[in-house]
């Protein structure tokens, strides 16, 4: 298989200087040797090679390279920047060599679990091997839109979005961070290896549930953080009453009995745990009325 080969042409100041000279002999020519058959003919030749040389003409700017074909083979690549002559019958295709981005369109997929979700990404790209992104595939920057979409399906089918439905899940989509990008990336650099692309960077952009199942997400998120912070809240008043049952009867402030002690701890639980502002009502009779 073919690979990249750097190529060398003749400087273009070279080819304007020869361009010149045949300009002013063409014009000597007919201007002091009118008469002269010889004198036309070289004339007529100087000018048809001037015709020849002009095309041949090629300005290679940074970060910008030519791939030559000469009549259907490869003749290498021209990447150094400058002024240059090549053969005009040369076939020159410019391919740019700067780094590239592609912020791609939020797509439904599925994720492992089967959920619609939106994801996007970033990737950061450049042409590395000009021969692979000339002739190895039809358009190297379609390609990469469509391998890029491709990767984030495949991405997609290996994750869950969170943990909700799969508690065993280490790396979800939602918080696996740079393992998830280094995933991406490295499945991105597999596929565009064909077309000579190098991966700078790929990072998810946009994540979110499809909008069916939204709402449905975000309840259930919500209904999860309650259950949570419930959980911490009895947690902590099991605590708080249980240090002051264990004060009162160090202290022997007063004498409880199992029932007075069971009212005690439900009127604590009641005012620890409640989600709204407790109103006292004083007990002007016995603690049994």
């Amino acid at each position: 298989m073919e690979k990249e080969r750097l190529t060398s042409p003749v400087s273009g100041y070279m080819g304007v200087i020869s361009l010149l000279v045949l300009i002013i002999l063409a014009v000597l020519d007919f201007v002091l040797y009118t008469n002269q058959v010889w004198a036309i003919v070289l004339g007529i030749i100087c000018i048809a090679i001037v015709i020849f040389i002009i095309p041949g003409f090629l300005v290679i700017n940074p970060n910008e390279s030519a791939v030559l074909v000469l009549f259907g083979v490869y003749k290498g690549t021209l990447k150094r920047n400058g002024f240059y002559w090549l053969n005009p019958f040369l076939v020159r295709k410019k391919i740019s060599l700067r780094a590239r981005n592609l912020d791609s369109e939020p797509i439904k997929v599925n994720d492992k679990i089967g959920n619609p979700i939106m994801i996007g990404i970033v990737l950061v790209w450049q042409v590395k091997n000009t021969y692979k992104a000339a002739f190895e595939v039809d358009d190297y920057t379609h390609f990469v839109e469509i391998q890029s979409e491709a990767a984030i399906r495949k991405l997609a089918g290996h994750y869950p979005y969170d943990n909700f439905d799969d508690d065993h899940a280490d790396i979800t989509l939602r918080s696996g961070g740079e393992d998830v990008n280094q995933a991406l990336e490295d499945e991105l650099t597999e596929r565009l290896a064909i077309a000579g692309i190098f991966v700078m960077e790929a990072r998810i952009s946009y994540l979110a549930y499809a909008s069916e199942i939204a709402g449905a997400m975000l309840r259930r998120q919500q209904a999860t953080a309650i259950v949570a912070a419930r959980q911490k809240i009895v947690e902590g008043a099991v605590s708080m009453v249980e240090m002051a049952l264990d004060e009162l009867s160090k202290k022997n402030v007063v004498e409880l009995d199992e029932d007075k002690k069971a009212v005690m701890v439900s009127n604590l639980m009641v005012v620890l745990c409640s989600d709204k502002d407790v109103t006292p009502v004083l007990n002007t009779g016995t603690l049994h009325q």
